[in-house]
C-alpha cells in the first residue's frame, strides 16, 4: 500500500464520520421540533422514522448512516447545524 492511498482512505473515513456526526447533531434538531423530551441524537432520527413511515424499529434501525439521510433529505433541506455543533 502507498501514502496515497492511506490519505485516500483517511479521507473517506472522515467525510463519513462528519456526516455521521451531522446526521445525530440534525437528530437533536429534530428531538426540539417534535417536542421529545427524552430523545435525542440518532434515537430521536430512529423514533421519527419509525413513526412517520410506520416501519418496524427494527428496521429503521438496522438502516445505514446514508439510507438514514436519504429517507431524511427533505426534512434536512436548508438545515444547517447550530453554531455550537460546527
Amino acid at each position: 500500500m502507498n501514502k496515497e492511498r492511506y490519505k485516500i482512505l483517511q479521507n473517506l473515513h472522515d467525510a463519513e464520520g462528519k456526516l455521521a456526526y451531522m446526521l445525530a447533531v440534525f437528530g437533536d434538531t429534530l428531538a426540539k421540533r417534535e417536542g421529545y423530551k427524552e430523545l435525542d441524537g440518532m434515537a430521536a432520527i430512529h423514533f421519527y422514522i419509525v413513526h412517520k413511515f410506520k416501519w418496524l424499529p427494527s428496521q429503521v434501525k438496522s438502516m445505514s448512516a446514508e439510507d438514514l439521510r436519504f429517507v431524511l433529505s427533505e426534512e434536512m433541506s436548508g438545515w444547517t447545524a447550530p453554531a455550537e455543533a460546527r
